[in-house]
């Protein structure tokens, strides 16, 4: 069987599980218990998530974002974007340093609704669509694949959203679980089964775990 890792943040929180199940007959699939947040602290975290992984791993897909763009009291994102391309560098790097042989995808950030920011606490599609491209600008010299989840959510319908960042509804969690299979599949040459989204029951997260 395949072997894939998923690493991401509270997004990938809300699809992991159903890839995992859907891939059950042709693919093992691994990821963290925890959100992976920024992707400097994935930088600083992937080696020990790894010592719980098997060697062999096949694909690598990941993201990071929403926790890089994030403005708190108005003082501008958390990750300058310069920074944030850099961090993207670093983790793809050494992603390879630890599978070699498998093939890596990054996900773009998915897109939020607006409405409902403060100056306290704010994400913006613009700042969003500006450091997706800023990783893909960072990547385009590697042989990486690019799974545009930004392009999938940024007109989602309103029944999509679970909150103003995320996707844990059923509908969403089929769209963007779905379209994160398919680009394992068709990079492995493995096949998928459908997963019954009436009876499919995701571990739901608390605030504290998905970070809001």
């Amino acid at each position: 069987m395949k072997k894939i890792v998923l690493i991401g943040d509270s997004i990938r929180m809300g699809y992991d599980k159903y890839v995992r199940q859907s891939l059950e007959e042709t693919a093992e699939v691994y990821y963290p218990d925890e959100n992976c947040k920024f992707a400097q602290y994935i930088l600083r975290m992937v080696g020990g998530w790894k010592s719980k992984w098997p060697e062999d791993i096949d694909l690598v897909h990941w993201n990071a974002g929403l926790w890089d763009v994030i403005e708190l009291y108005g003082d501008g994102p958390l990750t300058p974007i310069e920074y944030y391309a850099q961090m993207i560098k670093r983790v793809d790097k050494r992603l390879r340093m630890f599978y070699p042989n498998a093939k890596i995808v990054f996900a773009t950030s998915t897109a939020v609704i607006e409405s409902g920011n403060s100056s306290n606490h704010s994400r913006s599609n613009a700042t969003i669509e500006a450091y997706n491209q800023a990783a893909i600008e960072a990547l385009k010299d590697t042989d990486t694949i690019i799974n545009d989840l930004y392009a999938l959510t940024k007109d989602a319908p309103e029944e999509w959203h679970s909150d103003r960042t995320h996707y844990k509804t059923p509908k969403a969690i089929q769209a963007i679980g779905g379209q994160v299979v398919d680009v394992i599949c068709k990079e492995l040459d493995i096949s998928s089964k459908e997963i019954d989204m009436t009876t499919f029951d995701p571990t739901r997260y608390s605030k504290e775990n998905i970070g809001f």
